[in-house]
């Protein structure tokens, strides 16, 4: 058993802006969120381009959700389809930070994503109120200000502040709700399927089947010693979870064991020859070691997912490969890749890429072999081309096959967020 008292009892919210980029879609024409049917999709001119956000309505009456397909969506005179206007949408996101530090300190907030959002409220009780009365106040300010909805989610931690905004605030006539320890074996146990529980992806949950355990509570009741065994420190950080339990600063990721650094892409055409398919694996691994190195990791496992064309019928792969020593060095994951593409690869046209570096690591200990002296000196330039990529822009240094015709990576850089301002 866990003995609660033992453990932090912050007031934290977590904030998730409803929809938002298709709430904000709807206020710049003068619409209500909640009662349109809008999608906001990444270009307008590619029936294959994606459904980015929809309209709570639209998900409801229509099916319509993130990632579905443009020409997906029904021919309907009621439905609104408007092209991502990411430059507008992020400054929104901006000014709703701002309005959060009225209430806290920069410090006790952290930026989950353009959409969500954490802050800390301890001590602001004389201020605004408890943290279910701070909710309220912050929740009517963005309608006030914005004209945006948003639900809350408030816990002793980070952890148990998401969890009740994913599993109840989001379905609450209000938009808020809050968990306390005492809510864990009543609200949190009986989760099912496992990949409702925020950090539990559908891979790791089918290796949890496989242990015979399909519910949170049935992690929490497991043997913490057989975990450990299973997924090493991650098992600790799952057994825990499962029991409410996040010891995570506010702003540190709160799976340590999940961190990962990763990109998918999803092509402007069908990639028909493998130069061309490489070219595009390459720009990705690119940008994939400078994520890596951004935040100071290496990582040991480098995985490659190769969608297919709906034309042909679709389908894929998606395959890992652990190495022995962990890298962020761009050809070190590029080679990698490449073997497993020749490995699995069988011939059809390419729509969608994606690349990942896990099983991280800080990037401090590099060991030296006299059979490759060149690779302290690789990584040194890496983070030197990084520096003046972010001072000067993305495409300050591209490698050359940017340049032709199969390479995006030009295009890209004059994009935000992957789509046009």
């Amino acid at each position: 058993m866990i003995n609660y008292d033992e453990l932090p009892h912050h007031s934290i919210l977590c904030i998730d802006m409803k929809s938002f980029y298709a709430s904000c879609a709807a206020i710049m024409r003068g619409l209500d969120p909640m009662e349109c049917y809008l999608a906001v999709v990444g270009n307008l001119q590619q029936k294959g381009s994606v459904v980015l956000a929809a309209s709570p309505k639209l998900k409801k009456d229509f099916g319509i959700k993130t990632g579905t397909r443009l020409f997906e969506i029904p021919k309907d005179n009621r439905i609104l389809i408007v092209e991502a206007q990411m430059a507008s949408y992020l400054k929104t996101s901006t000014e709703i930070v701002k309005l959060f530090n009225q209430y806290a300190p920069k410090e006790d907030i952290h930026v989950y994503s353009v959409d969500e959002s954490f802050i800390k409220v301890d001590g602001l009780r004389r201020l605004f109120g408890d943290p279910h009365t701070i909710a309220k106040k912050i929740k009517a300010d963005i309608k006030t200000k914005f004209g945006l909805p948003c639900t809350i989610g408030i816990g002793p931690n980070m952890l148990m502040a998401k969890l009740a905004l994913d599993l109840e605030s989001k379905k609450a006539e209000s938009g808020i709700a809050e968990w306390t320890y005492e809510d864990v074996q009543k609200k949190l146990w009986p989760v099912r399927p496992l990949s409702k529980m925020w950090g539990i992806g559908s891979r790791l949950e089918k290796t949890l089947n496989k242990m015979g355990i399909f519910s949170v509570g049935q992690l929490a009741r497991h043997d913490l010693s057989l975990l450990e065994k299973k997924f090493g420190v991650m098992g600790n950080q799952l057994y825990h979870h499962a029991w409410g339990v996040d010891l995570s600063d506010l702003g540190a990721p709160i799976l340590q064991g999940q961190i990962s650094f990763g990109k998918s892409q999803i092509l402007m055409r069908d990639y028909k020859k493998e130069h061309e398919i490489k070219t595009v694996i390459l720009e990705m691994c690119e940008e994939v070691a400078r994520r890596a190195r951004k935040s100071r990791k290496a990582g040991r496992t480098i995985s490659l997912g190769i969608g297919y064309s709906e034309s042909e019928y679709g389908g894929g792969f998606y395959r890992s490969h652990t190495i022995d020593e962990p890298t962020n060095i761009t050809m070190v994951i590029y080679k990698e890749c490449l073997k497993l593409f020749r490995q699995y690869y069988t011939g059809k046209s390419v729509r969608q890429i994606s690349i990942s570096l896990s099983r991280v690591t800080d990037d401090t200990n590099l060991q030296l072999s006299l059979f490759e002296p060149w690779k302290d000196k690789q990584r040194d330039l890496a983070y030197v081309v990084d520096k003046i990529r972010d001072r000067f822009g993305s495409a300050a240094i591209l490698r050359a096959v940017s340049y032709t015709e199969a390479g995006t990576a030009l295009k890209r850089s004059k994009l935000v967020g992957g789509h046009k301002a």
